[in-house]
């Protein structure tokens, strides 16, 4: 089949450097986020992200005409989802996933579904999403028929496509990584197989709907246990009074074993949100799963705990918290322990605190509202007591080591 335009919901971080890729082939993308501002910044040929060279690319496809952006949904041959799938409460224990923005995106798309089309769902899901998916849609277009009740001979397409890439190297790893492609039957992931391999060099692997959302689960799963692993042993290194990254350096020089880096904690929205929808689904079953969660989870009120400590030697004591981010070098906040830190440093009120993040040109609410405001990173070594490294940002990596000698250092990073 002839891709001639497809139409990409949610412009976010995944969704525009996937829309704009596909334009880089030629191939018309109609952009659509309910963000009035983000359409207007696309259709300037800017970027309302930060990720490296995307900028670029969006400059030349929005120059050629090879990609536009739209608030309202527009007939296409493909349809590729990429809304975000946030946790419905904060308090819930088990982090039950909220598929709204998936619900809303369906609703937007099927009055402009035609026969033939294409529907690809790439945001990361809880198991059973594209069969709601198919069925939200079969609820508003009772005139198509779907995969869930004719298969292979159904008038839409849909299958499901996870992204796994990393921030900072989404370009690359859009084209170069392999793409597991869980098509609802054999005809779907047919169609979809033949779209990716227009911009994937990466293998094109063929699975169930089922299995490809668990699939990206399973992966960041695997990370989350190991990052708990790292974190608890750094505490327990606290602890015995050891180097906690001489232990893992020396550790690593045994051919089987590889351990992560620990940190404040786990951020983003992959690896400290997917494992919970495993949790969700199997709360029986997914023990370690759920257990490596909450010692992640934990670990920011631990850092919190070590810098009231930190703070206590100083009358007036004031604490530079280098980084925002959840993760270097990028401007995502997104379930960042390092904004949970600061916001509970600010909430506690018992030193003055400097927030610096070279990524950002403004604090989130939950922090401007408090009156914060951003610091640069020489005022920040300059006025404070305590350094806490929260993110080992380009930035923070190449600042003169002796700055951070007559001062209290808390390193999470291991950059200093």
């Amino acid at each position: 089949m002839p891709f001639q335009t497809v139409s990409v919901i949610g412009l976010g971080y995944i969704g525009l450097p996937t829309a704009a890729v596909i334009a880089s082939r030629g191939i018309d993308v109609i952009g659509v986020d309910v963000v009035k501002e983000a359409v207007e910044t696309i259709n300037a040929g800017k970027i309302h992200i930060v990720e490296p060279d995307l900028d670029i690319v969006v400059r030349s496809v929005v120059t050629t005409g090879k990609l536009r952006a739209t608030t309202q949904a527009e007939p296409a041959d493909v349809f590729m989802v990429a809304v975000p799938t946030p946790f419905k409460q904060a308090a819930d224990a088990n982090h039950s996933p909220d598929l709204s923005y998936i619900e809303s995106a369906a609703k937007m798309i099927a009055p402009v579904l035609a026969k033939g089309n294409l529907v690809i769902l790439e945001s990361t899901s809880p198991v059973g999403t594209t069969e709601k998916l198919a069925g939200w849609l079969k609820s508003a277009r009772p005139d198509l028929s779907f995969p869930q009740d004719k298969g292979d001979l159904a008038d839409i397409k849909v299958a499901h496509c996870p992204e796994r890439v990393l921030p900072g190297h989404v370009l690359q790893e859009l084209v170069s990584n392999d793409r597991v492609i869980g098509g609802m039957s054999s005809a779907c992931s047919q169609l979809a197989t033949q779209l990716y391999q227009k911009f994937v060099r990466g293998e094109c692997i063929v699975t169930s709907a089922r299995t490809a959302e668990m699939a990206k689960l399973t992966e960041n799963s695997f990370r989350d246990v190991n990052i708990a692993f790292a974190n608890e042993l750094s505490v327990i290194c606290d602890k015995l009074k050891i180097n906690v990254w001489e232990l893992i350096r020396l550790a690593n020089r045994h051919p089987r074993v590889n351990i992560l880096n620990p940190g404040p904690g786990v951020g983003g929205h992959c690896i400290a949100v997917d494992p919970w929808f495993i949790v969700d689904s199997c709360p029986e079953e997914a023990k370690m799963i759920k257990q490596a969660r909450l010692i992640n989870d934990d670990k920011p009120h631990y850092v919190v705990n070590q810098i009231i400590r930190a703070a206590d030697e100083f009358k007036r004591p004031v604490i530079a918290c280098l980084g925002l981010a959840f993760k270097a070098d990028i401007d995502d906040l997104r379930e960042s322990p390092a904004l949970n830190i600061v916001e509970d440093l600010v909430d506690k009120g018992f030193a003055e605190i400097l927030a610096v993040e070279p990524n950002i040109k403004k604090l989130p609410e939950s922090l401007s509202k408090t009156g914060l405001q951003l610091t640069s990173l020489d005022d920040a070594l300059d006025k404070a007591n305590v350094i806490v490294v929260l993110v080992d940002h380009k930035q923070f990596k190449a600042t003169d080591r002796t700055k951070f000698a007559t001062k209290v250092v808390i390193d999470t990073r291991g950059i200093i």
